[in-house]
């Protein structure tokens, strides 16, 4: 909620509410270094003059606190500032840049617990969720202090006698990360920590509706840079609304711009960065499934599909949204299923033993309705939930299960919530056609004991995503592996793997040591 910037700072803490959900955030904010009204520019200081942001918890409809946002003002002179700690920072050898990393992660698991609960009273997953996805920053910072050690170039033989030719990587300069409300701590961790380690800075600009997490990541960083004597705007932040992202896409200090979100978002920054001939990296939609075939375990299957489609609200960009069932185990599969899901606890997602927590906004749940809608509209029906459940205080909707046909547009379209929509299949090459059929790329999921099948799903006539998976879901994936996806999600990598070298530069370089000047492909030029 934008609160006007001519209603003054008071007008931020409006409407903050007196309920025990509101003294547990005030604990977590105090934990945190935050306040009900809060700065959310910083590049070396705290400041901000764009409009006053208020964080809603929506669970409970009460505002949690507010972010004074960057003008493009402010982004102009954060980028400034980055631009200039970029060249300290790139001056600082690569392992010395993986021990300031190694500090964030000590400073960051320090504060594991609070900034937890934070990411569940802002964004409304679980607490352990919450918890999880800072660890997950965690173990990704773990990972880039050994990779500082590892920025190995490679050395290529020559045609030409008394040369040697080298592949080294540098540093690109300053990165720039947009990400999205559903994952306010981990993807920023799996960008800055990587990139941070190849010897850039980073600009960020989180979701507005997460601008109280992303203030207290920064604050975080930020202790870590000032203790060590190092430029703050080497970790910057500048919170912010479309304007602050278009102005990142737009702008030739921005060396690289990694964006998260939604596909058609996602094409226009990458339009943007492209007319500029800058370099992106983008984690846009998913529309991931999960094949189950007649030999798979079943019990493993139902499990790994109630998570995979539930957990998060169905708000994980590697949500399970369609389930592919042989026509042999579908009507068993299927009972089964609707159980399990009868069983889930919704709710308030601090409670103990609560699985669904809220949709992020008034605008996901409206989606969910619309989906639920044109499921019925186009053949489909609701085998179970599908309803909003108005009798709680926040966005709480009932996880969904539909049966449905494989094409139909709302199978085809990437719905935020949880929406489950079964499709018989006769043989495991129709599956997998239907797997493929749609318009995105990111995850994909087979559950058989035949290794034909496991190996024909991993090859060139299988799924043709960026994560293929044997026998576990469509989400969780582990830092240690490359994450993203194909086609209309983006092509982007990151965290593991190799993943590493999209933030920085790859040259060649020849080094001619013999005094004289022959040339390549033996051609004489005299």
């Amino acid at each position: 909620m934008i609160v006007p910037k001519s209603a003054g700072v008071l007008r931020g803490t409006r409407g903050l509410a007196t309920s025990a959900a509101a003294r547990t955030s005030s604990v977590t904010l105090k934990a945190l270094g935050l306040d009900s009204y809060n700065l959310g520019v910083y590049n070396g200081k705290w400041g901000g003059n764009g409009d006053v942001v208020e964080s809603v918890n929506p669970a409970t409809g009460e505002v949690l606190g507010a972010v004074q946002q960057a003008s493009t003002s402010d982004l102009d002179q954060t980028l400034a500032h980055a631009s200039k700690a970029a060249t300290v920072w790139r001056a600082v050898p690569a392992p010395k840049r993986g021990e300031i990393v190694r500090q964030m992660r000590n400073a960051l698991f320090e504060k594991i617990e609070p900034l937890g609960r934070l990411v569940a009273l802002e964004m409304g997953k679980i607490l352990a969720e919450g918890v999880g996805e800072v660890q997950e920053y965690i173990d990704i910072a773990d990972y880039a202090v050994g990779l500082s050690r590892m920025l190995n170039g490679q050395v290529v033989p020559s045609e030409r006698p008394g040369h040697m030719m080298l592949e080294v990587w540098n540093p690109l300069g300053v990165v720039g990360v947009i990400s999205a409300f559903n994952f306010p701590v981990a993807v920023y961790g799996w960008n800055s920590a990587v990139s941070l380690v190849c010897g850039n800075s980073v600009v960020w600009k989180g979701a507005p509706s997460t601008s109280l997490t992303s203030v207290a990541v920064t604050k975080i960083l930020a202790q870590v840079l000032e203790a060590n004597g190092l430029p703050g705007a080497i970790c910057a932040l500048a919170t912010g609304g479309a304007d602050i992202g278009r102005a990142i896409a737009e702008d030739k200090r921005v060396n690289l711009v990694s964006f998260t979100g939604s596909t058609g978002t996602g094409r226009s920054v990458a339009t943007a960065v492209q007319q500029r001939f800058g370099k992106s990296l983008l984690e846009l939609g998913g529309n991931n499934a999960i094949i189950v075939h007649k030999d798979a375990d079943i019990d493993l299957a139902v499990r790994s599909t109630v998570f995979a489609a539930v957990g998060t609200a169905g708000q994980r960009c590697t949500t399970t949204r369609r389930l592919f069932l042989h026509e042999d185990i579908h009507d068993e599969f299927v009972a089964r299923l609707v159980k399990a899901y009868g069983q889930i606890k919704i709710g308030n997602p601090l409670e103990p033993g609560v699985l669904c927590g809220p949709l992020h906004s008034k605008q996901a749940v409206a989606a969910f309705e619309h989906g639920i809608s044109d499921v019925a509209a186009q053949g489909g029906r609701v085998l179970h939930g599908g309803r909003v459940l108005h009798n709680l205080p926040g966005n709480f909707v009932e996880p969904t299960i539909t049966s449905i046909a494989h094409d139909a547009p709302v199978v085809h379209r990437e719905i935020f919530a949880p929406i489950l929509h079964t499709i018989k299949y006769a043989n495991i090459e129709q599956a997998i056609a239907w797997n493929n059929e749609v318009g995105q790329g990111l995850s994909s999921s087979l559950f058989t004991t035949s290794p034909e099948h496991i190996f024909n799903w991993i090859g060139p006539a299988g799924s043709d995503c960026g994560i293929v998976n044997v026998n576990i879901p469509t989400n969780g994936a582990e830092i240690g592996g490359a994450f993203g996806g194909e086609k209309e999600t983006g092509g982007g990598r990151e965290s593991g793997s190799t993943a590493w070298q999209q933030y920085m530069r790859r040259q060649t370089c020849t080094i001619n040591y013999s005094g004289t000047l022959p040339l390549a492909q033996g051609i004489k030029f005299e």
